[in-house]
């Protein structure tokens, strides 16, 4: 009696993922109706103007495979690194009352491993721009 029950509980939860999974189709299917008329219908004119990169409206002088300073990367990484890491305080501020104060020596503990980091790039010296 129980496994029937469970049976037919199954069925009814998978019987109501069917629009989902209709809508799919039809979007899908529209998808691909627009993308295969756009190609045999739209304009097939190739001239050397529309074959050649577009930089923003500036011409292209020289070699793109340019060497770039190291230092930009370093700086973009850590920017993302510590951006990423004050996110994290978000959920402490919303609920600091709830967690008491076991959530505070955690979020202390976190700014002190946030301070441990940023002190070490200082002494490493990444984020000096001049050598």
């Amino acid at each position: 009696m129980n496994t029937l029950f469970l049976a037919a509980d199954a069925t009814a939860s998978a019987s109501s993922f069917m629009p989902v999974a209709l809508q799919l189709l039809v979007v899908i299917g529209f998808v691909g109706i627009i993308m295969i008329a756009s190609h045999l219908l739209g304009p097939k004119r190739r001239t050397s103007d529309k074959l050649i990169n577009f930089e923003s409206g500036i011409p292209s002088i020289g070699n793109a495979r340019q060497p770039m300073a190291v230092k930009y990367f370093l700086v973009a990484i850590l920017f993302v690194l510590f951006d990423v890491e004050v996110i994290f305080f978000y959920p402490y501020a919303v609920n600091f009352r709830e967690l008491g104060q076991e959530g505070f020596l955690a979020v202390l503990m976190f700014v002190a491993f946030f301070f441990c980091g940023f002190f070490y790039i200082i002494k490493k010296g990444a984020l000096k721009w001049e050598d």
